[in-house]
């Protein structure tokens, strides 16, 4: 499976946003957007291109796939599962990505960016109802228990990074408890709980054009 192995902050600055793609850099002076909030390239300052509809809806597209982390691929079954179900498309499109492990690993503060939070799934650190689920792509149920597994409990890094989070506001559909080392899905959320940087509705043209 392909992925991007560049430097993420070029990818923020290609898009123009924030993709809070380097954790806790990202709420710095150092991040990318801040320092240099132009396009990458020898001629970011000086380019000025006109932008068709077409490119508007890809670079939509491009975001929210960036956003999240996830190849072309996959990206695009997300969007066929999406667009199967009742309801907006572009609303359950982004409820079905909120609700993939690693993301929930992420809003829980258990990982400071997604990659680091899909990096404890794969590597079993991770379980769901009390079984671990290494699996990133894991789509998680309203009710659902994510904990930190026995063994990995004692591990620095994820110490660190759970007695950070427990000072932080986590998204109302989900509950934590830093002590215990584990979280609820209250319920899946709605597209108000949602905060991404994206015209979804965008994203959607570009698939059914």
């Amino acid at each position: 499976m392909s992925r991007y192995t560049g430097a993420v902050c070029r990818l923020c600055r290609a898009e123009g946003t924030k993709l809070f793609l380097k954790g806790d850099r990202c709420y710095t002076e150092k991040c990318a957007i801040n320092k240099r909030n132009y396009k990458p390239g020898q001629h970011g300052q000086s380019r000025r291109i006109k932008v068709s509809e077409y490119g508007l809806r890809l670079r939509e597209k491009q975001k929210l796939r960036r956003f999240y982390g996830i190849n072309e691929s996959q990206f695009r079954r997300f969007y066929a599962a999406a667009s199967r179900m009742a309801g907006q498309t572009g609303h359950n499109f982004l409820r079905l990505l909120e609700a993939r492990l690693d993301n929930v690993i992420y809003r829980f503060g258990i990982g400071v960016s997604r990659p680091q939070a899909r990096q404890f799934v794969r590597h079993g650190h991770v379980t769901v109802n009390g079984r671990k689920v290494d699996i990133p792509s894991y789509l998680v149920k309203a009710g659902d228990v994510i904990a930190i597994g026995e063994r990995s409990r004692d591990k620095a890094l994820l110490k660190e990074n759970i007695e950070v989070a427990a000072s932080r506001t986590i998204p109302e559909w989900l509950q934590f408890d830093a002590e215990k080392q584990e979280g609820r899905i209250l319920a899946l959320p709605n597209r108000e709980q949602i905060e991404v940087p994206v015209k979804e509705q965008l994203v959607v043209e570009f698939y059914a054009r």
